[in-house]
């Protein structure tokens, strides 16, 4: 059995990757605040292998029993590979910076930066003995690479994951049994994100009009055809340690 464990499957790309991997008969352990609906009529239709465990990622006081209860849905004797996907995140706030308080730039980078760096350290520790695939492969953006105004916290948030993925990358090299590090840049896709991002102000955010136009002109990816190229890369780069890729590159 190859198991994957997903953050933010209640809706957008975590969802469409959860929904394509179940159909390929692969056992999903999502991680999101709710339940999908998507998914929960795909797991009563068709026999799946789906463990759902609630949980906010925003929430770093149990992260630690968050992942002992992820290992506990896994059948280590019959589990042929398990890979991570750090995927949830948030684009907010929208702002420019002075007009950020606390609370949003201490949600942003929680979410998108310290979670996901604290549920990797506990993955390779889990399974450091374990001679088996292993992955974690972390949602990246452009806008890691690229500054926008308005986007400091968002684009502070996955520079430093793509910076993290590199770094692991080369600490797993030295050991016996590595996992294998990827960040991956999925493009622009039809999410909920997006639409917050349209509804931000100018002056937050002067790119805005181009984001509106995307939508209007139909140039956003769906998340089920993200979700595709997505696992398609993944296997195209199976042997990839510390690679940072962009599925634009492969359409």
């Amino acid at each position: 059995m190859n198991y994957y464990i997903i953050t933010g499957t209640s809706k957008g790309l975590g969802e469409a990757l959860a929904l394509e991997l179940l159909n390929k008969g692969h056992h999903v352990i999502g991680i999101s605040r709710t339940i999908s609906d998507k998914i929960e009529d795909r797991v009563l239709l068709k026999d799946c292998n789906w463990t759902h465990i609630p949980w906010d990622i925003s929430n770093m006081d149990g992260l630690a029993s968050l992942m002992e209860e992820v290992f506990g849905s896994i059948d280590f004797e019959q589990a042929l590979s398990i890979c991570l996907i750090n995927n949830a995140g948030v684009v907010t706030p929208v702002k420019i910076i002075e007009k950020c308080d606390e609370q949003e730039i201490t949600e942003a980078f929680t979410i998108n930066t310290l979670a996901p760096i604290f549920m990797t350290a506990k993955f390779i520790e889990r399974l450091k003995t374990m001679k088996m695939d292993k992955r974690v492969v972390n949602i990246s953006s452009g806008a890691g690479k690229h500054p926008y105004d308005g986007w400091s916290c968002y684009c502070s948030t996955k520079a430093a994951m793509d910076m993290f993925t590199r770094c692991v990358a080369l600490e797993q090299k030295k050991t016996a049994f590595p996992v294998r590090m990827m960040a991956l840049a999925p493009g622009i896709i039809d999410t909920h994100m997006q639409g917050v991002i349209r509804t931000s102000n100018r002056e937050d955010f002067s790119l805005v009009e181009k984001f509106v136009d995307y939508k209007r002109t139909g140039s956003l990816q769906s998340p089920t055809e993200a979700a595709k190229k997505i696992l398609e890369v993944m296997e195209i780069e199976a042997m990839s340690q510390g690679e940072l890729l962009d599925i634009r590159d492969y359409m």
